[in-house]
């Protein structure tokens, strides 16, 4: 397939190059690539604050046990890394993506009708890595689209596919909530199940020429990196992975300080909790554009920065406006990194681009637990709201170790 370079000039008119939103709409790839994620974001988003709920209300489970669950999520990084490494050996990134579309829907589908507590937790741990890895192998196909046709938005390209995917995630929690009180829990779950099958219908059947593998000669182990080759890769996941620790800490304990401490009305509360996706989506063209200038990492790590501050809003502040400002930063943190974190990742290892997504799109779940951990603690050993000291800790760290890798880009030639 072809994409279009530049838009159709008028007689003497310089040529300018297409749009990132108008070359995406007009790859069947690229727009089915925005859609699918969508979908997947939409489905996922609505299950994860509800599934604790299924599972005291359904199944019966301790709230200690509920809290258990999302530890099933540490299976994904070595479902996502498997996944990676078998696309880059095949370069058949699509049919990939299929398969573990169709095993997210079995992984769903079983918790929807799960009928003892064992079975979502084995189910989760088992299959429901691979359904995750789904979404990398998309980014991988959308990578080798974008190599195939290089062009000065291509970066725009995967801002606009990584919006669709925020996108589902604003959406999500709201339709989520909506359903299970209109029906019941195990609806909604068989909805996100139908939502993660339903991925693949923007595609259809659709199929790529294999990927070529991207090292010297395209030699056949380019696919298979060493442990020496993805250490810069997983010395900026696992700078990611402090970033990201921030998140559970903050969804879990912000809404106790605002409702129990603070007795903020509930509209209040909600909407310094909403500001920050919207703050997210309209920053991410913006992170783009800016980082062309700065570079992406020196943004990334000023974008870490905007972490720290923000956690520092939460622990210091208590009032509307010093939360709202909290979360407004953390939108500026995830404007960056969610936009820039999957191209900066396919770049430290561009002979496993496949691999490369699936370790960094998965290391959610290690930040996910890592963040309750520490958040857990904290919470104990400093209370309200001086837990939030925690992630701003972590932001910094983030930030001294993101501002050594930037100066180190600077450095070569």
């Amino acid at each position: 397939m072809t994409l279009p370079e530049q838009v159709e000039p008028a007689l003497g008119e310089p040529v300018a190059p297409a749009s990132a939103l108008r070359l995406t709409l007009a790859s069947p790839l690229l727009r089915g690539a925005a859609i699918a994620v969508f979908l997947s974001a939409l489905g996922f988003s609505a299950a994860a604050p509800q599934i604790a709920s299924f599972l005291v209300d359904d199944l019966h489970a301790s709230l200690t046990a509920a809290g258990l669950f999302y530890l099933t999520n540490l299976a994904a990084p070595v479902a996502g890394f498997l996944i990676g490494r078998r696309s880059d050996r095949t370069g058949r990134r699509l049919g990939l993506f299929r398969v573990c579309a169709v095993a997210g829907f079995a992984g769903w589908a079983g918790i929807a009708w799960s009928t003892e507590l064992w079975m979502p937790y084995v189910i989760s741990a088992v299959i429901g890595g691979f359904g995750g890895a789904a979404t990398s192998q998309l980014f991988a196909a959308v990578h080798d689209e974008l190599r195939a046709h290089p062009g000065p938005n291509n970066d725009g390209v995967v801002a606009v596919v990584r919006m669709a995917l925020t996108g589902g995630w604003v959406v999500g929690p709201v339709a989520g909530s909506f359903l299970a009180a209109q029906t019941s829990l195990r609806t909604m779950l068989v909805a996100t199940a139908v939502c993660t099958l339903a991925q693949i219908v923007p595609l259809g059947t659709l199929r790529t020429a294999p990927a070529a593998p991207a090292g010297p000669g395209g030699a056949p182990d380019a696919g298979r990196p060493g442990l020496r080759a993805m250490l810069p890769l997983l010395a900026f996941t696992g700078l990611y992975v402090l970033v990201y620790a921030g998140e559970p800490i903050k969804y879990a304990y912000l809404p106790i300080y605002m409702n129990g401490q603070l007795h903020f009305a509930a509209g209040l509360s909600g909407a310094i909790i909403g500001i920050q996706p919207l703050a997210e989506i309209l920053l991410m063209p913006v992170a783009v554009i800016v980082a062309r200038r700065t570079g992406m990492m020196r943004l990334m790590t000023l974008g870490a920065g905007f972490g720290v501050a923000a956690n520092l809003c939460f622990a210091f502040t208590a009032t509307p406006a010093g939360l709202f400002a909290g979360q407004i930063l953390m939108g500026g943190v995830w404007g960056v990194f969610a936009t820039l974190g999957i191209i900066v990742a396919q770049r430290l290892l561009p002979t496993a681009v496949a691999t490369a997504s699936a370790i960094f799109m998965s290391s959610t779940a290690l930040a996910s637990a890592l963040g309750g951990a520490a958040g857990g603690i904290g919470a104990e050993a400093a209370g309200l709201p001086r837990v939030f000291l925690v992630p701003a800790v972590l932001a910094l760290l983030a930030v001294g170790g993101l501002a050594a890798m930037a100066r180190s880009t600077d450095r070569e030639p």
